[in-house]
């Protein structure tokens, strides 16, 4: 088992041929959710699945498994996977990097002859970013239970196309149930962030996946004449968003211990140049590794907007939109990874992922953890976003001999 290892060269031309499917003019992918082209992608990995021997089924939020059979084909599978769906200037390695790493594992058992007790089954969950649909990792929830798939299939895009109606039209509404048993669960990903990369790492030892926080907060002010109404006697809404931003970076900056919080999404009303608004509304997004951390964030945030309204003469209101939990993977996963890195002779180290994925949601369900990668500088949701193929040769690598030592366990 020790001496098994993939074919790093083949799994760049998998890659390299995918980011083909999609491609923008700057060297990135635009392939959101549900759309012609992530069809397209889809049934390229299918083909490839088929073509090593496995047998494909599509569940009703056109989640794709692809299973290669193992000795004991009573054994839950041992799974692997993450997403091919991207962001609409995205990169070529994220989410894709995990499905063909997984793809890539199962050509190599195929290579070697190698047969595994628990079958291995690779996984490409539907909308994992969310660009298109809200919220993201929406198929992977469903099949844990976290959202109800008449909620999924309900779920619009900005053209108020419906995401079940979408799924259909591109021919992946499958009919299998969403959910089945599995042994495990591993996703190999890039890190997203620049910390192996500035420690000369190799491999991220993922022990869990940060807590998120998401609320859209408006502001009712008074529109008003830019030139007649005095500083003393305006309700400008746009004041109030400005404030409330130097707030929430101090609040994420005293916070400390990972805490990081952002505002991605601004509109301001009625949009005139001498027009003081009256109207502004933005996204938060906290993330913490601890819950209790992000309750002391929203409580801040929230004391924070109170004392902002007094003072401008403004209402402000937050909603909560989405959030999930902190999780902690599973340790004899988070071990498997840990003795593969090792064993590596790879440099390594633990980290916890500012980043959501798949895994948090799998981990509810099944033993779980996560493999990372470092991408030059950090940069991700970008076309700038690049890694090596040494890299991720090596974090497949990892993944590969993670995966045999818990789908191999009833040899020992």
């Amino acid at each position: 088992m020790d001496n098994l290892r993939i074919d790093g060269a083949r799994l760049w031309r998998t890659i390299m041929e995918t980011a083909e499917i999609g491609g923008t003019p700057k060297g990135g992918i635009n392939r959101q959710a549900l759309t012609d082209l992530d069809a397209q992608v889809r049934h390229r990995l299918i083909a490839w699945a088929e073509a090593a021997g496995c047998t494909v089924t599509i569940d009703q939020v056109g989640n794709i498994f692809a299973r290669r059979p193992g000795r004991d084909p009573s054994l839950p599978p041992v799974a692997v996977g993450s997403h091919l769906d991207t962001q609409p200037t995205g990169g070529k390695f994220d989410g894709i990097l995990g499905v063909l790493a997984g793809l890539e594992l199962i050509r190599t058992l195929n290579d070697a002859g190698y047969e595994t007790e628990a079958p291995i089954e690779l996984i490409n969950w539907t909308n994992e970013e969310g660009a298109r649909f809200a919220p993201a990792m929406l198929a992977s929830g469903v099949f844990t239970g976290r959202f109800a798939l008449d909620y999924a299939l309900d779920r619009p895009d900005r053209d108020g196309k419906r995401f079940g109606d979408e799924l259909a039209r591109i021919g992946f509404a499958g009919d299998a149930p969403s959910g089945h048993p599995l042994a495990a669960f591993f996703e190999l990903h890039i890190e997203q962030g620049p910390i192996l990369e500035a420690e000369g790492k190799t491999i991220g030892v993922v022990t869990g996946v940060q807590g998120i926080r998401w609320f859209t907060f408006s502001i009712t002010g008074q529109d008003s004449h830019a030139g007649t109404t005095p500083m003393t006697h305006r309700h400008d809404a746009f004041q109030g968003l400005a404030r409330f931003a130097v707030a929430l970076d101090r609040i994420a900056r005293d916070e400390g211990g990972g805490a990081v919080a952002t505002i991605g999404v601004v509109e301001v009303g009625p949009g005139s140049p001498n027009v003081v608004p009256g109207l502004a509304k933005a996204s938060i997004d906290l993330r913490h590794p601890e819950d209790a951390a992000l309750d002391r964030m929203e409580a801040a945030l929230k004391a924070a907007g109170a004392d902002i309204a007094a003072a401008l003469g403004i209402e402000i209101r937050f909603e909560a939109t989405w959030a999930a939990p902190a999780v902690r993977f599973d340790e004899s996963c988070i071990e498997a990874v840990r003795a593969a890195a090792e064993a590596s002779g790879h440099g390594y180290r633990e980290i916890v992922s500012g980043a959501g994925h798949d895994a948090a949601n799998l981990a509810a369900v099944t033993p779980t953890a996560m493999v990372f990668v470092p991408c030059a500088d950090g940069i991700s949701h970008n076309e700038a976003e690049s890694i090596t193929e040494a890299d991720a040769t090596a974090g497949a690598n990892v993944l590969l001999q993670a995966v045999l030592s818990v789908a191999n366990r009833r040899l020992r």
